[in-house]
């Protein structure tokens, strides 16, 4: 442990956010010093990553849906859990790389990595990431569940004896959790998250106007007029892509009520888990929510009129936290600063799964 926090010293120890559509990397006392979607080009057929590793983040996102046959743009990560063990190596090795490339040192020592993980993923995908962040160049590898590193990096007091309760909505996973005195009481671990929001809108487009669009047009509408309760003034777009029975490109004019409709059954399971986490509380654990609420937080916080469904719904106060997208990696930050405090409830590369 003492050459441990030795080699602490000469290390740039990080937190990672592993999501399954964005990786953020948080450096102690840097803050977030990544923040890059979980895309990677690879050569069809191989899991050799394109252009030296180059083609990972933001550049192999631009190229979803617009690869020549012998190019391949793959998200890793499906349900916020590794779907491809390899090429996710190939991407933490490179975000690991990238951050460490910012920092000149004359003696460079592999980093402690402290990475959020969804709270309900098996031990045998706990043993994925681990071995990824690994073999990506990690010296020790921490896991830390979501919705406590979501409730940290947004200021609850989790420590306390008090219940805190958050949302968490990413792109695989949406994470339900009541936490006290540092630890989770009750939670629900659903996989239904941003990516169910753009294929509710995928579906729509295909039934509806007979037109196919792909996944970076439906998040562009999700973000552009997507809702989850009525706007004061309901908004329109027009939407481009290939009709499905000519075969020929064609655009349609479309209206913020009808995606409301088709987001319809994702955010009412969301809203069911929600409902189910608050039945399953601890009589207490519920009182002092009347006062405390709910923090909504990750990417699907950002949907109009997610907070007030929520509130409608439970009767609570619902809060959108600050800076909802990078929650999880700010939290992932405090537990560096405190790794003596909190180890006893983290997993790591020396647990037996």
């Amino acid at each position: 442990m003492i050459l441990d926090s030795l080699l602490g010293l000469f290390s740039m120890d990080m937190g990672i956010d592993l999501g399954t559509c964005n990786t953020l990397v948080c450096v102690r006392g840097q803050g977030i010093v990544l923040n890059e979607p979980s895309v990677v080009a690879v050569k069809k057929g191989t899991n050799r990553v394109l252009k030296n590793g180059t083609a990972v983040g933001l550049m192999a996102k631009e190229m979803l849906g617009k690869t020549p046959g012998s190019i391949s743009a793959i998200r890793p990560m499906k349900d916020g859990v590794i779907a491809d063990f390899d090429i996710t190596e190939a991407m933490l090795s490179y975000f690991i790389r990238k951050v460490h490339a910012r920092r000149r040192s004359i003696l460079p020592v592999k980093p402690r990595v402290v990475i959020a993980i969804p709270s309900g993923i098996t031990a045998v995908e706990k043993r994925a990431v681990l071995n990824s962040a690994e073999r990506a160049g990690a010296r020790r590898v921490y896991l830390v569940d979501e919705p406590m590193a979501c409730g940290i990096g947004a200021g609850l007091p989790i420590t306390e004896p008090t219940a805190s309760m958050v949302v968490d909505i990413g792109g695989g996973t949406t994470e339900v959790a009541i936490m006290s005195l540092a630890d989770i009481s009750v939670c629900e671990s659903l996989r239904v998250a941003g990516d169910d929001f753009d294929e509710a809108i995928v579906s729509h487009m295909r039934r509806t106007y007979n037109l196919m669009i792909g996944d970076p047009t439906a998040e562009k509408i999700k973000i552009e007029i997507g809702s989850a309760s009525p706007l004061e003034g309901e908004l329109t777009m027009e939407v481009r892509g290939r009709d499905m029975i000519s075969g020929l490109p064609r655009k349609t004019i479309i209206t913020s009520e009808e995606i409301r409709e088709a987001l319809k059954e994702p955010v009412g399971a969301i809203i069911d888990a929600v409902t189910s986490t608050l039945e399953k509380a601890e009589p207490e654990l519920a009182a002092d929510l009347v006062d405390n609420g709910i923090t909504l937080a990750g990417g699907g916080a950002l949907l109009r009129g997610m907070d007030t469904v929520l509130s409608n719904a439970t009767g609570l106060k619902v809060r959108v936290a600050d800076d909802p997208l990078t929650c999880v990696a700010r939290g992932t930050a405090v537990y560096l600063e405190n790794l003596e405090i909190w180890k006893d409830t983290m997993e790591s590369d020396e647990d037996e799964f």
